[in-house]
């Protein structure tokens, strides 16, 4: 699945704001390293530079387009094209920062469980998940799949990434390994235009596998499917925008 960078930042402002809560709880106040994992095209990296001046601040993603777009946008900072399911630091860092990533990866407590060994004592891993697949936004893109001119293909097959673990299951893998643990969910509600715009916002990330799914032979078919069950389950407000709400998973976790 190839990401798109400019797909991505048309709703920059939304899609940064949790990147902001999520290092405003980092209470580092001595970092000299940090790591933006999934740093997409740079976004979150700023934030890291802006809250660590003095800090050596280096991204990291898998994705060539979203990486093109973060070192266009910090020329000044390092990146580093890599498998976060894999990855690890030649030395210990100060700060671990994953914002939106690794809810794609299904061992990912395995993952963090791994990343908190290549903090510095008293370091900080901080993550933030979408939380959402129990939304209408989500259940759309099954329900699509499976009501279609390509819905046989699909029979009895689901495209949705693994449900997030209970937060008691990152407090029982993580805490022996922790001097702190914070976890807590935060619902966004993002006044959206329309209908349309919602689709715009999944197109870059969870809409993504079923484009793939589809096809070219199905896209604007598919979509347009998607998009009537958008517009049924978000509602025009009074103002005339639909409210999108998105819960999210956050967790900082200080190394003992």
């Amino acid at each position: 699945m190839a990401w798109s960078a400019s797909q991505y930042l048309k709703f920059e402002e939304e899609r940064t704001q949790p990147a902001r809560d999520l290092l405003a709880e980092i209470r580092h106040d001595a970092v000299a390293t940090a790591v933006d994992l999934g740093c997409g095209p740079g976004n979150s990296t700023e934030l890291l530079a802006e809250r660590f001046p003095g800090a050596a601040i280096r991204g990291v993603d898998s994705d060539a387009d979203m990486l093109e777009a973060a070192r266009k946008r910090l020329p000044a900072l390092s990146f580093e094209q890599a498998d976060i399911a894999a990855w690890s630091p030649a030395e210990p860092v100060d700060v671990l920062f994953a914002n939106a990533v690794l809810q794609w990866l299904p061992d990912h407590l395995d993952v963090m469980d791994r990343l908190i060994d290549h903090l510095t004592p008293g370091g900080v891993l901080a993550v933030q998940m979408p939380d959402n697949l129990a939304e209408p936004s989500h259940k759309a893109m099954e329900a699509t799949l499976h009501d279609g001119p390509w819905a046989a293909e699909f029979e009895g097959r689901s495209l949705r990434r693994p449900s997030l673990p209970q937060p008691i299951a990152y407090y029982e893998r993580l805490s022996p390994k922790l001097a702190g643990l914070n976890l807590w969910h935060t619902v966004y509600r993002h006044p959206m235009d329309d209908a349309a715009a919602i689709v715009e916002w999944v197109k870059a990330t969870g809409l993504r596998p079923y484009l793939d799914a589809v096809g070219d032979t199905y896209r604007e078919k598919f979509l347009a499917a998607y998009q009537a069950r958008i517009a049924e389950a978000y509602p025009p407000q009074e103002d005339g925008k639909c409210l999108l709400l998105f819960p999210r998973f956050f967790l900082v976790a200080v190394k003992k």
